[in-house]
């Protein structure tokens, strides 16, 4: 009876004892209170109960939402944005060690950081430059993690929400904006036909010729239409020598 509890007793032991690490895992232990240097894992880990505390530190890339920040860029344009951070441990004994809660320390600097960096650029800038801004913030989030071994690797702006009446008066200005270039386009192209046509009567002037032949096609072109009245144009230069032949007409 003696022999069975005592290899009852091993077997828990050994339960308790042995702890499998996966590759993306280590273990930071306590012995007796005191931090062994090196984390283990991965593989198979001996653990003394009682003796040695342990915390499970993930070295994989997780992300972190950053809540909705309410922020006011340097132009006094109020906006909501939202964001996400990418970081991974890179340090498991400094992340246990250094700081109570990585991930909620992580988010209260990163909710910090984001409305004081949107806060000193202008409302343009923060929606034509994002990429920009996604590598200033994540440069400044991986310096202030650095001493608690983790990494961040990269912040994204999801979204930036605006009141709904400076949408209004985005989507004005924006509409402005669009008839603006049609009217200048519009010009242009007026512009261009002027020249062309200016073009057209300086060599007509030079060959009076192309001024029949363009009559000529004229009236090819409105005897292919059925129209009942066709009107023939008659040269003015022959209008005016019939005129100059009646009576009374001033030579």
């Amino acid at each position: 009876m003696g022999l069975l509890i005592f290899a009852v007793v091993v077997i828990i032991f050994l339960l308790a004892a042995i702890k499998i690490v996966p590759e993306y895992e280590r273990l930071v232990v306590f012995r007796l209170g005191r931090l062994i240097a090196h984390p283990k894992g991965p593989g198979i880990v001996i653990i003394i109960p009682l003796v040695d505390n342990y915390r499970r530190i993930s070295l994989r890339v997780d992300t972190l939402d950053v809540p909705p920040q309410d922020i006011i860029t340097r132009d006094n344009v109020t906006a909501t944005v939202t964001a996400v951070v990418y970081f991974r441990v890179v340090d498991p004994l400094k992340c246990v060690v250094e700081v109570q809660n990585f991930r909620f320390a992580s988010s209260q600097f990163a909710q910090t950081t984001l409305r004081s960096v949107l806060g000193e650029v202008d409302f343009d800038d923060l929606l034509s430059s994002r990429e920009k801004m996604n590598v200033r913030l994540q440069a400044i989030l991986d310096e202030r993690t650095e001493p608690w071994g983790v990494k961040v690797t990269d912040v994204a702006i999801k979204a930036v929400d605006l009141p709904e009446t400076l949408q209004r008066a985005i989507a004005r200005q924006a509409e402005a904006e669009r008839e603006k270039r049609a009217k200048i386009i519009h010009a242009e192209g007026e512009y261009a036909a002027s020249q062309r046509l200016a073009d057209a009567a300086e060599i007509i002037g030079k060959q009076p010729v192309t001024l029949q032949l363009r009559y000529l096609q004229t009236l090819s072109e409105i005897a292919t239409e059925k129209n009942s009245t066709i009107v023939f144009p008659l040269p003015i230069d022959l209008i005016q020598g019939l005129l100059s032949r009646l009576p009374g007409a001033k030579s």
